[in-house]
């Protein structure tokens, strides 16, 4: 398997940048719920307009760019520190989860934000309140799940851990060893 050790600095600057980039999209996702709350339940038609069209800047400019930034980031920390990315089932359930958020942030997210933006500009209602409000319901879980097992590190290691770590740990033959030394 490819592994490349980062050195210590370039291991530090890629975590900050790991916990920058999923603190960010953490709290946008936040956000958005918040607008999306605003929206399906306010009065009023201009600050269901305002919600939704703010919803939608954010996750035009700002939500696949941290996402993938989020991504690139781990998959740089696990490949380049012992932790790697199949050896821990919370590695691995982190990136599964993220690769399922940036899935269901384009195909349902996005689409569901831009569909209340074009009947809301439209003077109609929400199509469907569920748009603006279950994609951020989703993200923030799943956000705050991996972030609750990134601290905990929970469930050990994968069967592949455990098969690397069974094979660093073979007792040495001394005999073999001094004929390749």
């Amino acid at each position: 398997m490819f592994h490349v050790k980062l050195s210590r600095p370039a291991r530090r600057a890629t975590l900050v940048v790991h916990v920058a980039a999923s603190a960010c999209w953490l709290g946008l996702t936040l956000g958005l719920l918040a607008l999306g709350i605003t929206a399906t339940t306010t009065g009023s038609a201009a600050t269901m307009e305002a919600s939704v069209r703010a919803m939608k800047t954010f996750a035009d400019w700002l939500l696949l760019p941290l996402a993938f930034l989020t991504l690139l980031s781990g998959l740089v920390l696990s490949l380049g520190t012992p932790w790697g990315l199949a050896r821990h089932r919370w590695v691995f359930t982190k990136f599964w989860l993220t690769l399922a958020t940036i899935t269901a942030t384009v195909f349902a997210l996005r689409p569901g934000v831009g569909a209340a933006v074009t009947a809301v500009s439209a003077g109609e209602p929400l199509p469907d309140p569920g748009d603006v409000l279950f994609g951020p319901i989703v993200s923030l879980s799943a956000y705050l799940f991996m972030t609750v097992i990134s601290v905990l590190k929970p469930w050990g290691l994968t069967r592949r851990g455990q098969r690397m770590r069974t094979g660093a740990r073979k007792p040495v033959d001394v005999e073999t060893a001094r004929q390749t030394a």
